[in-house]
């Protein structure tokens, strides 16, 4: 399900899309946002790329930095990004509308959240050893070594709540652009970073790195770029801020402020973050018991290449990219069409935009989903150290893909609740999902340590389908049929459309020896691109060719929403 994956700059994309001010605007911020995603996302690929040569996907010490690196990210969301997001950025709008532009609110809040931040950064950092002891079962040295990446990757809290006020102030004031591009630079450092690390300190597939041979200077150039990178991209936009020409300045007191009233409306929508991130906690947590026992395996002569946690964090990301990429910029113009037209009373055209949206956007997320299974095996090798351990991240992105339409499917299906300002129906559905979440993550953990993973990724798929269903009952009651049956047709034939381009693209990588251990697919990463290209371009034409066969109507208009959305944004 959708809360179940890791927290990505794709959900930071998600909460612009509620404060967008109008059309226009929004349409040029969708283009700003998808330019910044897309170029984001590939950045992010090749950083995942090089991580994975540098310590492994699959390697001693390669979950072990995955959960480290992750946690500053979910601290933030969960205990403070709901408040951040719920609470300062409706009240940031709203002043900048006053006559200083919210000069003195603004430098106000922004006092307050640097101080917040630093308070609960400290804390929380200081707090490490009891964190990691407590929130995994690492043991013996996995532990000492995921305590020290803590200590260099924790203070990254401070940063992705400054990156998140900073962001809102700029955006609030029309400036979308550095926001979207900031983690960009965030990527590019990181990559340096990665660099620079394996020129001095070796790949995982010469070095073999685990706990015992891991050097204080290994967790400096890894974690402590990783922290310079999103340091660096919350910092850059004090340099956007600073044209802005507010005439900011630290002032303390909330006399005025509002806070209390929107924090009590805002309360809803920061239990259901919390909730939902809660459940992302769970997953963790069972994911280290996989990630700790291969140290146990191969002591006792079993095969240690079993998937952990690093393997998840990179299956998540490859399989959201369609919803990065597509849905997530089709739905900022969406969600103002949904206001505009609860704003006018008009369910009618509700029901309509809804029903349009779910079909344009499932064009492109079946073919997602067909083109991941497809090409799960050289994707996995592009982000792994070895021909086996890139069958075992093929494995886990194919069992996603199954569920990436269901993800962009109740993403869309969600924002009609925020369109007609229901924030109670949203927490309903996600308690009931993150516990079907905790369950099946529950039975997940019983399992032997090499099925973990794995069915940790088949929940995730099947809470997204859950999900849709769940959604769809609660919006059905709230808004009458929206014409879930002609969405329901139309997936069937993107379907057979999938179908047949998936086929076409596994007889391209089975052509390329993908279905052979010693085959030209898995010899290199840069043969793994080749299968990619060749098999994407063929897999694309098939699935066109199939969609004019099928007489598919939203072919055409996903282009045009597309074309529609370039031409606002350079206007």
């Amino acid at each position: 399900m959708s809360s179940t994956a890791a927290p990505s700059n794709a959900d930071q994309a998600d909460r612009e899309a509620r404060v967008a001010p109008n059309s226009g605007s929004a349409a040029r911020a969708s283009a700003v946002m998808a330019a910044g995603t897309v170029v984001s996302r590939v950045l992010g690929l090749v950083r995942t790329a090089l991580l994975a040569a540098a310590i492994g996907a699959s390697g001693g010490v390669s979950d072990l930095f995955s959960y480290a690196n992750a946690l500053p990210n979910f601290i933030y969301l969960m205990v403070a990004g709901g408040v951040f997001n719920a609470v300062l950025v409706p009240q940031i709008v709203r002043a900048s509308r006053q006559p200083d532009r919210g000069a003195d609110y603004v430098s106000r809040i922004l006092t307050l959240a640097v101080a917040a931040l630093l308070v609960l950064t400290v804390l929380v950092t200081l707090a490490a050893p009891v964190i990691i002891d407590a929130a995994t079962r690492f043991t013996d040295g996995n532990l000492a070594l995921a305590t020290a990446f803590a200590y260099w990757c924790l203070p990254q809290i401070f940063f992705y709540g400054l990156y998140a006020v900073l962001g809102q102030i700029l955006n609030a004031n029309g400036s979308f652009g550095p926001y979207m591009w900031a983690p960009v630079v965030n990527n590019l450092v990181s990559i340096g970073a990665l660099v620079v690390f394996l020129s001095l300190m070796g790949a995982e597939q010469a070095e073999a790195y685990k706990p015992e041979t891991w050097t204080p200077e290994h967790t400096f150039l890894l974690a402590g770029g990783m922290t310079l990178g999103v340091a660096l991209q919350a910092l850059l936009l004090f340099l956007p801020l600073r044209r802005l020409k507010l005439g900011l300045k630290p002032k303390f007191g909330l006399h005025g402020t509002g806070l209390g009233r929107t924090g009590r409306l805002a309360s809803v929508t920061i239990v259901t973050m919390l909730v939902g991130n809660g459940l992302y906690f769970v997953n963790l947590y069972v994911a280290t018991i996989a990630s700790d026992a291969r140290q146990t395996l191969t002591d006792s002569g079993r095969p240690d290449r079993i998937a952990g946690l690093a393997n998840l964090d990179i299956g998540a990301m490859v399989y959201q990219l369609p919803h990065a990429v597509i849905a997530l910029s089709l739905a900022t113009v969406m969600f103002n069409q949904l206001s505009a037209a609860y704003a006018g009373g008009n369910l009618p055209e509700v029901r309509a935009v809804l029903s349009r949206g779910l079909r344009i956007t499932g064009v492109a997320t079946v073919f997602g989903a067909a083109a991941l299974l497809a090409f799960a095996g050289p994707l996995g090798m592009l982000f792994s150290e070895s021909p086996e351990v890139a069958t075992l991240n093929g494995i886990i992105i194919a069992i996603l893909a199954v569920g990436a339409p269901f993800l962009s499917a109740n993403f869309l299906l969600g924002r009609v609740f925020y369109a007609g300002e229901d924030v109670k129906t949203p927490l309903k559905i996600q308690l009931i999902l993150s516990g079907v979440g905790v369950v099946l993550a529950v039975i997940a953990g019983v399992l032997d340590p090499r099925l973990i993973v794995p069915t940790l990724a088949a929940a995730y798929s099947l809470g997204n389908m859950i999900a849709v269903v769940v959604s769809h009952l609660f919006l059905t009651r709230a808004i009458g049929p929206y014409g879930a049956g002609q969405v329901f047709d139309a997936h069937v034939r993107f379907t057979v459309a999938g179908i047949v381009a998936a086929l076409a693209g596994t007889a391209v990588s089975c052509a390329f020896g993908g279905y052979d251990a010693g085959g030209y697919l898995w010899q290199s990463k840069f043969h793994a691109l080749v299968v990619l290209s060749v098999g994407g371009v063929v897999m694309g034409a098939v699935y066109l060719g199939m969609l004019k066969l099928l007489r598919v109507a939203e072919l055409g208009q996903l282009a045009g929403s597309l074309q529609a959305l370039l031409r606002r944004g350079r206007t």
